[in-house]
């Protein structure tokens, strides 16, 4: 043993930390998963491709040096695509910045008072449902984009639109929508080709960069009229700070309500993104109040700089995971990569067809249009958190944002009716032996979902574990998911966890793992 920590050090010179190659490698696979993704949402919100490699670059640097959750990578998110094309459409691109910027403030103040955990207590039907609307949201504008015309403001409008946009393209002649439509066609078959026949050396070279990459060597060579990427010589240039006129715009009702609805669903989204990166690794586990400081601190930069809001991004993150990171570091270093590449090299940039980055946005979108969640809650939760999923996703799609995250919070509600009067949970632990046991009483829903969590969290390592669930009234989806993963991680670092029910106890369904 003594030898193997000898030669450690040898590897990498003593002032080198001994995690700095590991995280060098998962650099930069998150910068060549994350630079095709930046401009490509940018573009998906409205705005022009320079504004999603701010944001890149803000996430990684600023977020990557502040960050509580160490191995979650920040940056522009397709989730929040669909409600910046809002903002943009109806109050232009300077309220765009002072709603970031005022974004980026409350979630700084949500943190310093220490609600971070509260955000997971969201019902994952809920968010799940809300992400899978915004994934449809998306995949309808970026059609349009893949036959190089401008989306249309409203997800129904844009899906009305299609069938005439697809009748005008001509089967005999070549013009600049049938290439671009072609281009997009081939990034997304090289897209999803290459994920599917990757020879397993090349494992961690991500598709959406070889979908890219072909489109734009073809239309390199071939020359097509197509749209391409626009970005300024000089980033100095694509710099787009509010000024102090537009500042004073700070206490209008539009600009206020529309910060709270970024910064509620790119906290929520962060903070969900996060607790999942935290089940991929044995490493330090998420400080969510922190990581909410931290990335309030990068969304008020994005705004004064101008760029586009940004969450912790799962796609991102678990890539950052499974090419071996270890520290922020690696997170850090993708942001410098991409300062770097758009700083030597704007020209290849400008190379790029706008339908490839749409072809990206296509698979991306669909992707989370994801019925597998749905299916999973009906058949481990039942008919209910099923509706609640299916009713924020009809009204996301066919409403707006808000609205369908407000009536899916409040239909989730339901869930809690029959046990209003009843909502304590009690919570107790003791050392039996060689046994620590946990035991949880009473109503455990998303109420009391933090209180669970901290205390669950403050079970001794070591040993093996006892949940004993007594007078049960009530377990709801929320929570029976946190246990559920809470035990997975206990036991993939080997411990031992069992439950022991009460005779009553109906909820056994809920707690099964298949």
């Amino acid at each position: 043993m003594s030898s193997a920590v000898e030669k450690t050090p040898a590897a990498l010179p003593g002032w080198l930390p001994a995690s700095l190659g590991r995280d060098f490698i998962a650099s930069l696979v998150v910068f060549l998963v994350a630079l095709p993704l930046c401009m490509g949402i940018a573009v998906a919100s409205g705005m022009p491709p320079e504004a999603g490699l701010i944001t890149g670059i803000i996430g990684g640097i600023v977020v990557g040096l502040l960050a509580g959750s160490p191995l979650q990578v920040s940056g522009p998110a397709a989730g929040l695509a669909v409600l910046v094309f809002e903002i943009v459409q109806e109050q232009g691109v300077a309220a765009l910045g002072l709603i970031i910027l005022l974004a980026g403030i409350l979630q700084i103040v949500a943190g310093a008072l220490r609600i971070g955990h509260w955000f997971r207590s969201i019902s994952p039907a809920v968010v799940h449902g809300m992400l899978a609307g915004i994934g449809l949201l998306i995949v309808l504008s970026q059609l349009h984009v893949l036959l190089d015309r401008t989306p249309l403001p409203s997800g129904l409008a844009n899906l009305a639109a299609i069938p005439g946009a697809f009748f005008e393209l001509s089967p005999s002649s070549i013009g600049s929508m049938e290439a671009a439509f072609a281009l997009g066609g081939v990034t997304v078959l090289s897209f999803l080709a290459w994920e599917k026949f990757r020879p397993k050396s090349l494992r961690l070279v991500p598709g959406a960069l070889v979908g890219v990459t072909v489109a734009t060597v073809l239309a390199y060579v071939l020359g097509p009229d197509v749209k391409r990427v626009m970005v300024p010589e000089s980033m100095i240039d694509a710099l787009n700070m509010p000024g102090w006129g537009d500042l004073a715009r700070l206490g209008e009702t539009q600009i206020i309500v529309s910060a709270l609805i970024i910064a509620f669903v790119a906290s929520a989204e962060t903070l969900l993104s996060a607790a999942a990166v935290d089940r991929m690794h044995d490493g330090p586990r998420t400080q969510y109040n922190k990581e909410l400081v931290a990335q309030g601190v990068g969304n008020m930069a994005c705004g004064f700089f101008g760029g586009l809001p940004m969450t912790g991004v799962i796609v991102r993150s678990s890539a950052n995971v499974q090419a071996g990171a270890i520290t922020r570091l690696s997170a850090i270093l993708h942001g410098v990569w991409i300062l770097g590449f758009i700083v030597l090299l704007p020209w290849l940039l400008r190379e790029m067809p706008t339908a490839a980055l749409a072809g990206v946005l296509v698979v991306t979108g669909w992707r989370l249009v994801s019925l597998t969640h749905a299916k999973h809650l009906f058949h481990q939760y039942g008919p209910l958190p099923a509706a609640v999923w299916a009713l924020t996703f009809v009204m996301v799609v066919t409403t707006d944002l808000l609205t369908g995250v407000l009536v899916g919070l409040a239909f989730s509600l339901l869930e809690l009716a029959p046990y209003f009067r009843n909502l304590k949970l009690h919570l107790g632990h003791r050392d039996a032996g060689d046994i620590a046991e946990v035991e949880v009483s009473g109503a455990a829903t998303f109420v009391n979902l933090p209180k669970l969590a901290k205390h669950l969290d403050e079970v001794p390592e070591g040993r093996h574990i006892r949940i004993r669930f007594k007078d049960i009234v009530c377990l709801d989806h929320t929570c029976a998911e946190l246990i559920k993963e809470w035990v997975a991680r206990k036991h993939k670092r080997g411990i031992d966890v069992e439950y022991q029910l009460d005779k009553d106890f109906r909820f056994g369904r809920m707690l099964a793992t298949h």
